[in-house]
């Protein structure tokens, strides 16, 4: 595999500016869909049927489907909604699992595989912004019973889970796709509270998790994003000993707008990023990838993580062959 495509791995793009028809001629990560991309249900699976007509390689056909605010199939749900998390667990366990099943059998009927779900944020701040009903509860204790149900049953169903927004976007004050939030909490604190889902989580085998755009105190006294953060994600690795894929939330938010995105890039790739979320592929975006596998030919550090990253890919897509078909 020639480096340029490893680099391609990296990357679930959007269909915003279409330089996604061009790097399907590349072994691409993925794509990720919107509302804007899902207006009826034979459109939609028209459009996936043409992109993997279009694609030798397997691709992770991902969304952010939580129920609630956050539903990309509103579209053809002729009003009807799922539920959002906290009112869904609220609900009891056994709706959370039927819910859950719900939207995997709909994710997959579509030709989706990969779901960016749930969110596991312990929503500590009631003035939070952009979390709030999105979170299961703000103990916990019931956070981590929640993700169990709802990752098994994903899996269960055909469709990849990934936790997120590591390690715990619940305390912000501040919505990380207008700014860069901070969360003030000593290392304690995180554990005790935001960062045991994602102890569990991985305990249980979760196979992707997402790195917030969110400055952590307690993993960094300078500012910057964990998403870009060698100390939070090799707490990760090394504290928590995960063995999956770590993605970025997507790159064009607000909270890492104070980097280039091929600084950007650089930067997370050489912290312990895997994988990377744009929601456009504008050429830009495009420029991005190819720079990037320009300037890994001669950087020994970004290469070797390159490589590594895209071990992790390709191992996962294998092992689940028959999500990604």
């Amino acid at each position: 595999m020639e480096l340029i495509d490893k680099v391609y791995s990296m990357f679930i793009i959007g269909t915003e500016g279409e330089g996604y028809q061009k790097a399907l001629s590349h072994p691409l990560g993925g794509l990720i869909f919107f509302t804007k991309d899902i207006k009826s249900t034979e459109q939609f699976k028209n459009l996936i049927q043409n992109i993997k007509a279009q694609s030798r390689y397997p691709l992770f056909l991902s969304i952010d489907q939580e129920g609630g605010r956050v539903e990309r199939t509103e579209n053809i749900h002729n009003g009807k909604k799922y539920l959002s998390a906290k009112f869904a667990f609220q609900k009891g366990e056994d709706f959370l699992k039927n819910q859950t099943k719900e939207i995997a059998l709909e994710l997959k009927s579509l030709g989706l595989n990969l779901n960016f779900a749930p969110c596991i944020d312990v929503n500590t701040n009631p003035q939070n912004p952009i979390i709030g009903e999105r979170a299961f509860s703000d103990n916990p204790d019931d956070v981590i019973k929640a993700e169990k149900i709802v990752s098994s049953t994903f899996l269960e169903n055909g469709i990849l889970p990934c936790v997120k927004h590591f390690p715990g976007h619940g305390d912000a004050d501040k919505d990380s796709h207008l700014s860069l939030p901070v969360i003030d909490l000593p290392i304690d604190t995180m554990e005790k509270i935001h960062i045991a889902p994602f102890k569990s989580a991985i305990e249980n085998g979760i196979e992707m998790i997402m790195a917030a755009h969110l400055h952590c105190t307690c993993f960094d006294k300078n500012t910057l994003p964990a998403s870009l953060s060698s100390n939070a994600l090799s707490y990760l690795r090394n504290k928590l000993d995960y063995k999956g894929i770590i993605i970025s939330d997507d790159m064009v938010m607000k909270g890492v707008a104070a980097y280039d995105p091929q600084e950007a890039c650089i930067k997370g790739i050489k912290a312990g990023l895997n994988m990377f979320i744009f929601r456009n592929s504008t050429p830009e975006t495009i420029s991005v990838i190819e720079n990037l596998a320009n300037i890994a030919r001669t950087d020994t550090e970004l290469r070797k993580q390159i490589e590594f990253s895209y071990s992790l890919i390709d191992d996962l897509k294998k092992r689940f062959k028959n999500f990604i078909l």
